[in-house]
């Protein structure tokens, strides 16, 4: 372990952006180019920590699978023109990082070798031990999952320390906290608790994946700037989902 890291929480992190993240909160659609340069900056900031970072996005920005499906396309078409979303907006934070002089590597879990890598684990690995950053597009290559599980099965693939979530709130609520001023945050909470009461983490096919495989999440809001690096430091920041004991009675 180098010097550089030692005093780190995290040496290796799964981050999943969504797709929103990278639009403009003004027009809620497409991608925003100061956006992109934003959380690049965030990213390069722990990455110079000495940080790995794998990245996967979200296309709800551009399409979102499952609403268009409401609309009459078959369900399936719908998700792989989403995972084509997460497509571009993963080249577009690639030249947004490497214009800031980090190396990345695009991979796809669908094949398009003029674009990027096909996702290939011991590649991916080796990339992220040599410092590269690598940023995972087209969700897990099948329809009906969400990239929220994507996520959680790329961080378990490459054996991230923590799957860091990045939304537009703070952290978990038993309300959405947008609506409902009197929402309670969870400073922490369990695996079990998120699922059973239904909030609003990660889909359950995702909550449970990193549960069973014991990889803990932080739900944070990336507008918060430097809150990337402060939960790499160790500091609290947003919520963490992860292994804890809680009485039955509690766990509703």
């Amino acid at each position: 372990m180098s010097q550089k890291t030692s005093s780190l929480t995290y040496k290796r992190i799964l981050l999943k952006l969504s797709g929103e993240a990278l639009c403009s909160q003004h027009v809620g659609f497409g991608i925003d180019a100061e956006m992109v340069r934003r959380i690049a900056s965030e990213i390069k900031r722990v990455h110079d920590l000495g940080v790995e970072v794998a990245l996967v996005t979200g296309g709800g920005n551009i399409w979102r699978g499952a609403d268009a499906a409401a609309t009459g396309i078959d369900r399936a078409t719908a998700d792989y023109m989403g995972m084509l979303a997460t497509v571009m907006n993963s080249l577009a934070l690639q030249d947004a990082m490497e214009k800031l002089g980090m190396v990345t590597r695009v991979q796809t879990a669908i094949e398009m070798p003029p674009v990027a890598e096909p996702f290939i684990r011991r590649r991916a690995q080796r990339h992220l031990e040599k410092g590269r950053i690598v940023i995972l597009a087209a969700g897990s290559g099948n329809p009906f999952f969400t990239t929220d599980t994507a996520a959680a099965l790329r961080g378990v693939e490459l054996n991230a320390q923590v799957l860091l979530k990045a939304t537009k709130v703070d952290g978990v609520y038993d309300d959405d906290p947008m609506r409902n001023p009197d929402a309670r945050k969870f400073e922490e909470l369990s695996y079990m608790r998120a699922l059973n009461m239904g909030l609003k983490v990660m889909d359950s096919t995702a909550l449970s994946l990193c549960k069973d495989n014991h990889l803990p999440i932080v739900v944070f809001d990336l507008n918060q700037e430097g809150a990337l690096e402060a939960i790499i430091r160790g500091e609290k920041r947003g919520s963490l989902v992860h292994d804890m004991e809680e009485p039955w009675w509690d766990v509703r």
